[in-house]
């Protein structure tokens, strides 16, 4: 447990000198699953324009799927739904092996997303679109914003 500490503490660092970044936060699954009744939301302080902008999975070898199926919804300062997309992320390629970066058996993929809306939002919200109510494996899910 204290080594998954020290990772995340050294990535934080090595990701702290990414000078395009504007904005980088993760929430963690607590049990390394995510159900689907659970939503992953970011909200910001003031309305934000739709930009470059990136998803983070973090996932293990638990993991028991290809890929990654989920919804992203934007809602605006009033709560009104701007913008919703259905995406897909592979996570392993054919042969098995793991997309993305990692080290042991945790591995992070991004993926950008598709934001299409010309209106500004106030907060992203995503939901796993994979029709099992557990998915295990999914340690946290993410948000990058870039220049």
């Amino acid at each position: 447990m204290k080594l998954r500490y020290l990772l995340i503490l050294v990535l934080s660092l090595l990701l702290g000198c990414d000078s395009d970044r504007l904005f980088e936060k993760y929430k963690g699954m607590e049990s390394q699953s995510w159900y689907l009744k659970d939503t992953v939301s970011f909200y910001f302080d003031e309305e934000l324009e739709a930009r470059s902008s990136l998803i983070a999975v973090k996932y293990n070898q638990d993991y028991e799927f290809r890929n990654l199926y989920l919804r992203y919804f934007l809602l605006d300062s009033t709560g009104q739904e701007v913008e919703s997309q259905l995406i897909n992320i592979p996570l392993f390629e054919s042969s098995g092996k793991p997309l993305g970066s990692g080290f042991g058996n945790t591995y992070t993929r991004f993926d950008t997303l598709p934001l299409e809306s010309g209106e500004n939002f106030r907060s992203i919200h995503f939901v796993q679109y994979m029709r099992v109510d557990q998915l295990k494996g999914i340690e946290a899910v993410g948000l990058k914003r870039v220049k």
